[in-house]
């Protein structure tokens, strides 16, 4: 996209973007490991000094590239911590000085504006204010970032003898925003759940449409902005669903659909499907979720990820298993299995960083689960539980409820009111309404079995927690 001119009477052109250095020291660092399994050392090592970062494969290219010249105060402290004899010079960064005499060089905001962000060199510490303002910002405050909050248009001279300012232009970097902003609402659910987030999520999406539907920019941008809203509209979406908000889930979903098919965007299609399924099979809707699984797969045919096809395949078997048809259901997870093997690629969504062993074992736990097959639900419930990272503590729950009811299914009431309360024992960390409603399930069939080993502790705790 060609950058816009300077201002008419201006005293000096503005200056033309360098072309940016790659970055040889952090690729070096970075060795044998793919961009997404380095993304996950530094959120790992941010995690250690009580930091947020939302890294993934695609902050680790911008690194690796040269477009992050100089990183924020955060990714700097992680840094250090991970290489504490190393200077940000050594690691082949720019001195954050240097950085920010080049965006004052950018072309001037109107008053009261703040100034455009170069897509060709992004300011770290701009995109995080920026970035923050979208996530949590009202209309009123996003308006002004990005220099929207002036008079309104009229087409009526009478009433506008000179025109109003134009909206400006939006480019490549307030897209990043919003790409960050839905980074940040994953990262965050994967660790607190969805019921505290909700609220300032749907926010961030009619933040979203502001954006599409007063700035102006080019096709190539309004494409990126057309699948990006519409992949915050997913993540919203589910937000709704595990809040137990399934009319409200259904609603956005529908939503993203209509964006991903204006966009001809297939790959936004098949992560549409992928949720419409597993909204249906908690909702109790097998057809609907057999069709949208399969559908999603279609959707993704072409996109090279075999990780991607897998989970599809996982979303179909559910369907099979909520159906009763034991053998449909073997050959999805047959299928999924067979594809899983293939291993990751760099086709494979960014969205998808959830999806490992654990998640194929919990959902593999769900399908035998709903053919009653009790010993094969609670064993691999348990072997989702072991392989699941700490730091995923929304899942951790889930995957410990899950396995609560499985040994409620097989008959052992002990073992039910054990990992119930193991489960309730991590609500103090976790928002989930869908979690909390597999525990009440459990808790209401454990209250006709007081005399049972654990059950009056798992009752004590359970009530507690709904009653906080």
């Amino acid at each position: 996209m060609a950058h816009p001119a300077g201002h008419a009477g201006a005293a000096t052109a503005p200056v033309p973007p360098a072309r940016p250095v790659p970055n040889a020291t952090m690729r070096e660092l970075r060795g044998g490991l793919s961009p997404a399994e380095f993304a996950t050392v530094i959120r790992r090592a941010a995690r250690e000094i009580g930091e947020h970062v939302s890294c993934d494969a695609r902050y680790i290219g911008r690194v690796e590239a040269g477009e992050i010249r100089c990183p924020n105060y955060a990714y700097e402290r992680v840094f250090r911590h991970l290489w504490p004899d190393r200077s940000l010079a050594d690691l082949g960064f720019a001195p954050r000085s240097a950085v920010r005499r080049r965006s004052t060089a950018r072309r001037p905001a109107p008053p009261g504006h703040p100034p455009h962000l170069d897509p060709h060199h992004p300011d770290e510490e701009n995109d995080d204010v920026h970035r923050r303002t979208f996530l949590t910002g009202g209309p009123t405050a996003l308006a002004t970032v990005l220099g929207l909050d002036g008079p309104a248009r009229t087409t009526d001279p009478l009433l506008s003898p000179t025109a109003p300012p134009a909206p400006r232009r939006v480019g490549a970097a307030d897209v990043q925003i919003v790409e960050q902003a839905v980074r940040e609402i994953r990262l965050a659910d994967d660790v607190h759940g969805a019921d505290t987030l909700f609220e300032r999520a749907g926010q961030s999406l009619r933040n979203a449409y502001v954006l599409l539907n007063e700035g102006e920019f080019s096709t190539t941008t309004e494409r990126r902005l057309q699948s990006t809203a519409g992949e915050l509209a997913i993540s919203v979406g589910w937000l709704a669903h595990d809040s137990n908000r399934l009319g409200d889930a259904r609603s956005f979903y529908a939503e993203a659909l209509a964006t991903a098919r204006m966009a001809n965007d297939p790959a936004l299609e098949a992560h549409v499907f992928c949720n419409s399924a597993f909204l249906a099979r908690d909702a109790g809707r097998p057809r609907e979720a057999l069709r949208a699984a399969q559908a999603g797969q279609a959707a993704a045919a072409r996109l090279g990820s075999d990780r991607l096809l897998a989970l599809l395949a996982m979303r179909e078997a559910g369907a099979w298993a909520l159906l009763h048809d034991r053998s449909g259901c073997l050959r999805a997870l047959g299928r999924a299995a067979a594809l899983f093997e293939h291993g990751e690629s760099d086709a494979d969504p960014e969205w998808m960083s959830f999806f490992g062993e654990a998640e194929l074992a919990g959902l593999e736990a769900q399908c035998w689960s709903a053919l009653g097959e009790w010993d094969r639900a609670s064993e691999r419930a348990g072997q989702a539980m072991a392989l699941q990272e700490p730091h995923f503590v929304r899942n951790r729950a889930l995957y410990t409820a899950e396995l609560a009811h499985d040994r409620l299914g097989r008959g052992d009431l002990a073992g039910a009111a054990e990992h119930g309360r193991a489960a309730v024992g991590l609500l103090d960390r976790v928002r989930s309404a869908r979690i909390r409603s597999m525990l009440a399930a459990t808790a209401t069939r454990l209250r006709a079995h007081p005399d049972v080993p654990g059950v009056i502790g798992f009752l004590h705790a359970h009530d507690g927690a709904r009653a906080a």
